[in-house]
């Protein structure tokens, strides 16, 4: 967030994989419906949990829809990256999510970027998206405040030994520093890189990367 949700090939990689995988869109932003930033986004993601029992129609199986598949799953792992990442950090605390991956996440909004800061961040998310994300000025706000949508904020409720994060010292849009200090607190997984900027979620299909999350979630 923000920006186009088209990870199509990230999708295929995980599928082949052995996965049932989805790509939800936050409450609010792109084709659903409703308001970006009401609740906790992780919540969305919860509602996406809550709904994989109830039946998912294939919408290109003609006129009226498709097959409808029931799943039941043994297991739930959420990867999340960026905006993501709390998301993902926040759902581990149910019971169903076995393991959580957040890459390059934000652990504490306060701890403000002097190269995207929230103030910007609105106003540029509404200048080149506009009602892809719909919010009000005073929901966003909230986010700076460091209580709302923030692992900082849940460390004594969190299971470090479920979540793994991976992060770049040279990122210059999240800082590393209270990835660390989360890390510490909860016992949470951390690799930390020299380089890499900004990682996006297509490192999970890279081998090295692949490799170790894979491990980590079969631990």
């Amino acid at each position: 967030m923000p920006s186009v949700p088209a990870k199509g090939g990230l999708l295929e990689f995980w599928s082949k994989k052995g996965y049932w995988v989805f790509l939800p869109r936050y409450r609010g932003t792109w084709e659903s419906g409703g308001k970006f930033l009401r609740v906790s986004p992780e919540k969305d993601i919860m509602d996406v949990i809550d709904g994989l029992s109830s039946g998912i129609k294939d919408l290109w199986g003609g006129p009226g829809g498709g097959k409808i598949y029931r799943l039941h799953p043994r297991k739930i792992f959420i990867i999340g990256g960026s905006f993501g990442g709390p998301a993902a950090i926040l759902c581990s605390r149910d019971k169903r999510v076995v393991k959580s991956v957040a890459i390059s996440p934000v652990i504490d909004w306060r701890v403000d970027s002097k190269i995207e800061p929230m103030g910007m961040l609105s106003r540029f998310t509404r200048s080149a998206f506009g009602e892809a994300y719909r919010f009000s000025q005073s929901d966003w706000k909230r986010l700076s405040g460091g209580k709302f949508y923030s692992p900082a904020e849940h460390t004594r409720e969190i299971d470090g030994k479920k979540i793994f994060i991976i992060q770049a010292k040279d990122d210059k849009y999240v800082f590393w520093q209270p990835a660390r200090k989360f890390a510490k607190y909860t016992g949470a997984k951390l690799l930390l890189l020299k380089k890499g900027g900004h990682l996006s979620l297509d490192i999970t299909m890279q081998p090295r990367f692949y490799k170790l999350i894979r491990k980590f979630m079969r631990s």
